[in-house]
């Protein structure tokens, strides 16, 4: 039976998106439902949200403060000069490689004004793994801040890379860009079907996969964040409780992911959310922000609000501004909970369940409902729908478990160059297969049980086990190996490297995370190598049976 919540919510639904409502909604040629009232393209999503919020401050960085119309003006600037001093046309690719600042949050603006598709390359490569990225998808420019600049200049071949000292207030950080000037280069019309953003993932077969979203499919995930913030202010007002403080979130998710380019940045445009950035993760400089700029929202792995409700200096902060402490990339442990809605008593817990694919839209569970449902992903947000497959993609039914798949406006358009991995991964009614395995209560909650690929999620990265197998076997000192996930209770899982080394060879361990440091991204990097003296065990196919070295070395 639905909780006195869900009931809420789904009567405040109905009536934003009934007669007379703020939302029109409609259907795509897939009968998939859509927002049809609201801007379908990237360039005009920023034009209207900026004129309507244009008063607000949008980026808080350091001591430098920009409005909404800051950012538009500033990205228009931009994007011309794009056009007019490098070169770019509608659909070339330009890469995006810092971290968290101003001057990205403007980079991927005014690519997407400029008709570009914005490739968002993980901050955290090393330079092997971006160069794989870069020679899949070719983009014509790529702009970096310092430190990543030098990890790219030697490995991008014909690639022009421009470095931004982000440091610097916007207009001389964008300078090598803009040259200080302003052009009057004409931007080009964009449609909803162009192709807007690639973000990446890790596969289960080894290197990343480039997952393209349209411009149709970006602002549909967004409008469906902001249609589930619409209908839970919808329940506060309809229960006499109004926000007490404008709302403002702390920007610290990695804004080259997408939990943090479209639930956090983009949605902030709609709602006209203050972001707080911090450069680096950490708990105690989180509790100094939250009370000085008294932020409303936190989203994070759940790590992070486990380091910050065990903070030794917790108590020292007014935390009373936070209403909502969210969670996605990674499982939250039922018993963080309870505890979270403890530790911040007035701010409601939440989770949210979706992948880079369906960028980030799946499930959400929140306030009373989590508490009931620790375990759950939650319900499907608004326009979204979630299926269980069995055998030959039968839908299951409530309690069956299967494949947890996804289908929304929102989904991707394709793997970058990929076209049997896309092929793969979508069903022939155009569901996303998630690769978890799952099932469905009687009250429509995800529960997730098991995964299918071998994805190890560590604090919210996802880390091919291939990959870090692949390099592993690169060192001439090994003779096999390899990797899974095991528990851990700050970061969820990390992975485990079990390794026979070649014959007569003195690997240990500290040679093997020197050889590879250069190789993968410190996260990739095994937290635990396990010697073997024997050949691991095998299945009847001749694989490594990881399976049981899980279940034999995994606690």
């Amino acid at each position: 039976m639905p909780t006195e919540l869900d009931q809420r919510y789904d009567a405040v639904f109905a009536a934003v998106t009934g007669p007379g409502g703020r939302l029109v909604v409609g259907e795509d040629a897939q009968g998939r439902r859509m927002v049809t009232n609201f801007p379908a393209t990237l360039p005009a999503f920023f034009k209207t949200f900026c004129q309507l919020n244009a008063g607000v401050e949008a980026v808080i960085s350091g001591e430098e403060r920009l409005t909404f119309a800051d950012l538009d003006r500033i990205s228009d600037e931009v994007a011309r000069a794009l056009v007019a001093r490098h070169g770019i046309a509608k659909g070339d690719r330009v890469g995006i490689a810092m971290r968290n600042c101003p001057s990205w949050i403007v980079a991927h603006m005014a690519i997407l004004k400029a008709g570009g598709v914005s490739t968002l390359l993980n901050g955290w490569w090393q330079a092997e793994e971006a160069r794989y990225a870069l020679e899949l998808t070719a983009p014509k420019l790529i702009i970096a801040d310092e430190p990543r600049f030098r990890r790219l200049e030697a490995g991008c071949g014909q690639i022009a890379l421009v470095s931004l000292p982000i440091e610097r207030p916007i207009a001389e950080a964008m300078a090598p860009i803009t040259g200080g000037e302003d052009t009057s280069a004409e931007l080009p019309d964009i449609g909803p079907d162009d192709d807007a953003t690639i973000l990446f993932t890790s596969g289960s077969t080894g290197g990343a996969k480039g997952a393209l979203s349209t411009h149709r499919a970006v602002t549909q995930g967004v409008y469906t964040y902001a249609t589930s913030l619409m209908c839970l202010l919808g329940i506060m007002q309809s229960m006499g409780s109004e926000p007490k403080h404008p709302p403002k979130t702390l920007l610290n998710v990695p804004l080259f992911h997408v939990t943090g380019e479209v639930p956090v940045l983009l949605n902030s445009f709609v709602i006209g959310r203050g972001m707080v950035l911090m450069p680096k993760w950490d708990a105690g400089e989180a509790l100094r922000l939250i009370e000085r700029e008294k932020i409303t929202y936190f989203v994070g792995v759940p790590t992070m609000s486990l380091e910050m409700m065990s903070h030794p200096d917790r108590d020292r902060f007014d935390l009373s501004s936070l209403t909502d402490i969210a969670a996605g990339g990674a499982p939250r442990p039922v018993a963080h909970v309870q505890r979270l809605k403890d530790s911040f008593e007035a701010a409601q817990p939440a989770l949210g369940y979706g992948l880079t694919e369906t960028n980030a839209v799946g499930c959400g569970n929140y306030w009373g409902n989590y508490l009931a449902k620790p375990a759950s992903t939650g319900r499907a947000l608004p326009f979204v729908d979630i299926a269980i497959l069995g055998d030959g993609d039968a839908h299951l039914s409530g309690g069956e478990r299967g494949e947890v798949a996804i289908r929304s406006a929102a989904n991707i358009k394709e793997y970058w160059q990929n076209p049997q991995a896309t092929a793969a991964a979508f069903t022939a009614d155009g569901y996303f297969r998630t690769g978890d395995i799952g099932f469905l209560d009687e009250d429509g909650y995800l529960f997730i049980v098991d995964r299918k690929k071998d994805i190890i999620i560590r604090g919210g990265e996802n880390i091919s086990s291939a990959e870090v197998e692949a390099a592993i076997y690169s060192c001439e000192k090994v003779a096999e190996a390899a990797v899974f996930g095991a528990p851990d209770d700050r970061l969820g899982e990390v992975p485990v490297a079990v390794v026979l080394p070649a014959e007569g060879s003195d690997l240990s361990e500290a040679d093997l995370r020197r050889f590879l440091e250069p190789r993968l991204a410190a996260f990739k990097v095994p937290g635990r190598f396990i010697f073997a003296h024997d050949s691991l065990p095998r299945l009847g196919t001749g694989k490594i049976d990881r399976v049981a070295l899980k279940a034999q070395y995994a606690a």
